[in-house]
């Protein structure tokens, strides 16, 4: 497919390069026919002293642009750079690019089958398969989770022992692959009496301070409204669809009065995407195993 979308650009590129290379060629041209007296000055005195004499250019200097208007006809000839003149060789950047990325991929596969062949749990134990996984992290995962993995406001933790979906390889692998949607719904229609009711019982749940009578009054709405159906009848949550603990001192979005009614009265979306079908399965397996290591010591 051409890569102008008129015709006009093409030849404007065309005419652009040409030109140039051939005012190249005039201009040694022309000063091979000038005329030159060796010693005389033009008349132009700078500072006093500094004057300008007609000698022609130095014969070192003439041939590098006899080499540099050669080299440019050749190199156009050859690669791409005269509008949709794709260059005696078809080489292009992607073609390019294709052919390191199959050299490099030739000399790390055997690596990558050798941690492919072995557990997710004797991965995150050897020390290469280690660095090779924080290497990936760096690259995909540093962004939203950080550079100690600690994550931040909407992303979770990655060293300590809570998960949303389970902690395990296979459950990790899961959320690499395929990637995970959380959704907690709005819940305004109850109001914002009972909401901060509710956000009373949460904070309760956690050990945190709150307000004795709306606490009372959020264990009833607890039930009532629904929350105990993805949260649990004693809030410890539900792995198998990402429903959060609410017993813990772990909060996502923050664990105020404030953040929490606001959670409750917005609901929240938050999305894990899949890589599986970027990365390909070895890599998703080194980085399980550098994310499952990490969560190791907090247990």
């Amino acid at each position: 497919m051409s890569d102008f979308v008129s015709d006009f650009w093409n030849l404007y590129v065309v005419v652009i390069v040409v030109a140039s290379i051939l005012a190249c060629a005039v201009l040694l041209i022309v000063q091979g026919k000038a005329t030159f007296t060796p010693g005389k000055t033009m008349g132009h005195v700078w500072d006093g002293d500094l004057e300008e004499y007609n000698n022609p250019m130095p014969k070192w200097w003439s041939w590098l642009f006899v080499i540099t208007v050669i080299f440019a006809f050749v190199y156009l000839a050859l690669y791409p750079g005269l509008g949709n003149f794709k260059g005696m060789l078809g080489w292009t950047s992607v073609g390019q690019h294709k052919v390191e990325v199959e050299k490099m991929d030739a000399t790390v596969k055997p690596l990558f089958d050798k941690y492919m062949a072995m557990d997710v749990k004797a991965v995150a134990g050897d020390k290469q398969g280690k660095e090779m996984g924080k290497r990936l992290y760096d690259t995909y995962c540093m962004q939203c989770h950080g550079a100690d993995a600690r994550g931040a406001k909407g992303f979770p933790n990655l060293t300590d022992s809570d998960w949303l979906y389970g902690g395990e390889p296979e459950q990790i692998k899961q959320t690499l692959e395929g990637g995970r949607m959380g959704v907690m719904p709005p819940h305004a229609q109850l109001g914002a009496d009972t909401i901060k009711d509710l956000a009373n019982f949460v904070r309760s749940l956690a050990g945190l301070p709150n307000d004795a009578v709306r606490t009372a009054k959020g264990k009833e709405a607890f039930a009532a409204s629904g929350c105990s159906g993805c949260h649990g009848p004693e809030g410890k949550g539900m792995q198998a669809i990402g429903a959060p603990n609410l017993t813990d001192k772990v909060w996502l979005y923050g664990s105020s009065e404030n953040t929490i009614i606001e959670t409750i009265t917005n609901g929240r979306q938050n999305k894990m995407p899949a890589w599986k079908e970027f990365l390909g399965d070895a890599k998703i397996h080194l980085l399980t195993a550098y994310v499952y290591g990490l969560s190791q010591g907090a247990k």
